[in-house]
């Protein structure tokens, strides 16, 4: 195989894999209903191989999946038509943190874990948290702009990125690793490429925007009567608790799944809707949370007493991967419309799939509903028709933080008109002529 050797000649022979064997891990994504066979896949070991290994796929007119911890829920990481895997696993450089700026560069294979780690030893964090931290790496957080548990108080990957380095389609490398806060030299580069999915460009170095870290936490699970009373508490406590980082929320049949995936009885009283709410600052945030919350809240100021409360909400995605495969969608919609959307989903989808099984769950503070489906097969997309349409129907979006990826580019058109689109493919034309760079994701194929 010709583009093979070429491979080996870049990165070695160790990191061109073509045994079917040792390409099944990456072939697949974690929900399982996405991926297929790759023609190789190749694992570059810096930003110049990267490079030419994007000069010979080029050449040989291959099409390129770039992948990080293969995290993604949207097909946008694994192969659908024998393009090679380029994985950035092993750009895993991560250099001491500049205490001044609050700034650190890192490459594309470091883990979130192991950034937050590395923050967290110098006096500062990584400004964004997700369930799936010690298997995400920058490089793909930032591919995918990223939003997760705190977004509400730090945002989402975009607003962390001071920089970054990437290789384009044409195989020119971009840098703009300053970090500087203040740069209006010309169209902001990197700020294109965070949310891009690969399509644009590989993303190899980042330069992150770090946190102060908080010395102090405190957790609370509270059971609300209605999603209305819940959007309430949101509005007092964004009002009454300045160091609210977390506003999370599921429903009494996720606590049921949940509850009987990791054998253990609810610790809280039936409500329509639970709150996992979290404070954390320099200065103890118990008393400023406390008057705020209901009285009937379970608080939790220990590291495993919080732990044992976030596990009620973050233990859904197992659960519910261990009862199937999930439809797995992603949805943001107006707070005053968020009543409706949670009403009206499961109505779409006993519709279109009667029988199938929905579990809602998702980040409050900012309109975020992950609508998880069991029940029908894999590549029956009907359920995610119609929970899109409803998504758009109430001026909402159809991808709130795990990007578009192969599963949601034929709807972009529901939330984005066909100028905006004919824009998108301009700007993919101009960075990505050949049109290598994951093709199929975000854009669907003409």
């Amino acid at each position: 195989m010709v583009l093979a050797d070429r491979l080996r000649a870049i990165v070695g022979d160790a990191h061109v894999l073509c045994d079917a064997e040792l390409r099944a891990p990456f072939e697949r994504d974690w929900t399982g209903r996405f991926g297929g066979p790759a023609a190789l896949v190749v694992r570059p070991g810096s930003t110049a191989e990267v490079a030419g290994v994007l000069a010979a796929c080029r050449d040989e007119d291959v099409p390129l999946i770039p992948q990080g911890g293969n995290t993604g829920l949207v097909g946008g990481s694994v192969p659908r038509d024998r393009e090679a895997i380029l994985s950035l696993a092993r750009l895993t450089d991560l250099e001491p943190v500049d205490a001044a700026t609050g700034q650190v560069s890192a490459g594309a294979g470091v883990t979130l874990g192991a950034l937050q780690e590395h923050a967290r030893q110098a006096g500062l964090d990584a400004g964004l948290d997700i369930a799936a931290r010690d298997s995400a790496t920058l490089g793909g957080l930032a591919a995918t702009n990223a939003g997760g548990l705190v977004a509400l108080r730090h945002g989402t990957a975009r607003a962390r990125i001071a920089g970054l380095e990437a290789v384009l389609g044409d195989g020119t490398v971009v840098t703009r690793m300053s970090g500087l806060l203040k740069d209006n030299a010309g169209y902001d580069l990197p700020s294109l490429l965070v949310g891009s999915e690969g399509t644009l460009a590989i993303i190899t170095r980042v330069r992150w925007r770090l946190v102060p870290q908080a010395a102090a936490r405190v957790a609370a699970l509270v059971p609300v009567d209605s999603l209305a009373a819940a959007v309430d508490l949101l509005a007092a406590l964004r009002a009454g608790v300045p160091s609210l980082e977390a506003v999370e929320f599921f429903l009494p049949d996720g606590l049921e799944l949940v509850c009987g995936y990791l054998g253990i009885e609810s610790p809280v009283r039936p409500a329509a809707v639970y709150l996992t709410v979290e404070a954390a600052g320099a200065a103890d945030p118990t008393g400023e949370l406390a008057e705020v919350l209901p009285d009937d809240a379970l608080v939790a100021d220990d590291t495993a007493g919080r732990a044992r409360l976030w596990r009620l909400r973050e233990a859904h995605t197992e659960a519910i991967a261990a009862a199937g495969i999930p439809h797995k969608l992603d949805v943001g919609v107006p707070l005053d419309r968020l009543e409706a959307f949670l009403a009206q989903a499961p109505q779409a989808v006993e519709a279109a799939a009667p029988g199938a099984r929905t579990i809602l769950f998702g980040h409050l503070g900012d309109g975020n509903v992950h609508v998880n489906v069991l029940g029908p097969p894999p590549r029956d997309d009907a359920v995610d028709v119609a929970v899109l349409e409803l998504a758009a129907a109430l001026g909402g979006t159809i991808s709130a933080e795990h990007g578009v990826g192969v599963a949601k580019a034929r709807h972009l058109r529901l939330v984005r008109p066909p100028q905006e689109i004919a824009a998108m493919r301009a700007v993919k034309l101009a960075l990505d002529p050949q049109g290598l760079l994951n093709p199929g994701v975000i854009l669907a194929q003409p």
